[in-house]
């Protein structure tokens, strides 16, 4: 790729973020048709949220799919897919907790470019260490062999997942109300998303073999870093404390917490500083700070709304978990504003 020699965002790497949600919102409308075809049970949550919900008998179900993206571009480079399986396990799970449910079982989806066991071995290394850390069965999948879709050499794949999980007690955010404080979990880099932009930033500048000034491994190493899990410590958190929303910062970033409850207003007010990988990209790429924040996860890969005399507690057992999770704003009188304090600035996102 030729070196950048000015600032691109989000969308001029190739990914509208806003042109998307439109598109969902307008696929929304058409499958909602089908909520009422159900032979046995009732929709309960539909398209919008992090999962949907079918309540069956006396059980709550939740559904989700996702996959991992560009990120299996990079693991191509690396010639390392040990790791991209925890990866599409995460964007998953991390997804499902959102709406209050225990990860159960997992099916992943593997297209493969030519038949390539070594690969499929190496992809389910990671998938069961995935479910190794969710306490998640996985119970089947599906592998296609589509040499006229997808591109590239004998190691050319795409991996998505789909996972069912069980509620006891829904967290669809409309609980959420002025004065609730919003906590967030650290992330182990930049996660699955924001690839490519990231990528495009990165990769014109270096190899996946290099060092840059903010990293503390190789650029592949650190692209590669798998997606935290934090399946155990949300899971306990619903167990033992009452809150009111659950959020996995992904594509798009913190522009999607009103997804929750549109009727309140986000003020972030002590989000991490860029640093490391985040940096680089910043860096490198000549990007505005805004957009780095509406684009990644920035240091915080999942936040909880809550009761502000909850949050010692919930802080208590992301420790006990070994995860970081702090204060990093609250919830004020609004209709789905997100304001974020970047710097010594006040930002809308």
């Amino acid at each position: 790729m030729p070196r950048l020699t000015k600032g691109i965002t989000y969308r001029d790497a190739g990914v509208d973020v806003k042109k998307i949600r439109t598109v969902q919102k307008s696929v929304g409308r058409i499958i909602s048709a089908t909520h009422q075809l159900l032979a046995a049970g009732r929709v309960v949550s539909g398209f919008g949220h992090y999962a949907g919900l079918i309540k069956v008998g006396s059980q709550t179900l939740a559904l989700h799919s996702d996959g991992v993206g560009t990120k299996v571009l990079v693991a191509q480079l690396m010639n390392r897919f040990d790791t991209v399986g925890i990866d599409c396990v995460a964007m998953n799970v991390n997804d499902v907790i959102c709406a209050g449910a225990q990860p159960v079982g997992f099916i992943d989806y593997v297209a493969l470019r030519q038949p390539n066991e070594w690969l499929l071995q190496e992809i389910a290394k990671g998938l069961v260490e995935g479910a190794r850390q969710s306490q998640m069965a996985i119970v089947g999948g599906e592998t296609a062999v589509l040499p006229d879709v997808i591109a590239g050499d004998e190691n050319a794949f795409d991996l998505v997942g789909m996972v069912m999980g069980v509620v006891k007690k829904p967290v669809l955010g409309n609980a959420i109300r002025p004065g609730d404080v919003i906590l967030g979990v650290g992330s182990s880099g930049l996660h699955s998303n924001g690839y490519t932009l990231a990528r495009k930033v990165l990769l014109s500048k270096y190899s996946v073999d290099d060092k840059a000034d903010h990293l503390v491994q190789t650029v592949g190493e650190e692209l590669l870093v798998p997606t935290r899990i934090y399946v155990k410590p949300v899971i306990e958190v619903l167990r033992k404390i009452k809150v009111h929303g659950l959020a996995h910062i992904t594509g798009g970033s913190f522009t999607k917490l009103p997804r929750l409850n549109a009727s309140v207003r986000y003020e972030l007010e002590d989000l991490p500083a860029p640093t490391g990988i985040f940096k680089q990209i910043m860096v490198d790429g000549n990007i505005d700070i805004k957009e780095m924040y509406r684009t990644f996860n920035m240091g915080i890969g999942f936040c909880i709304i809550a009761p502000k005399a909850s949050a010692d507690k919930i802080v208590d057992i992301f420790a006990k978990h070994r995860m970081c999770c702090r204060s990093v704003g609250r919830i004020g009188k609004g209709r789905g504003e997100v304001a974020a304090k970047i710097g010594s600035k006040k930002e809308m996102l």
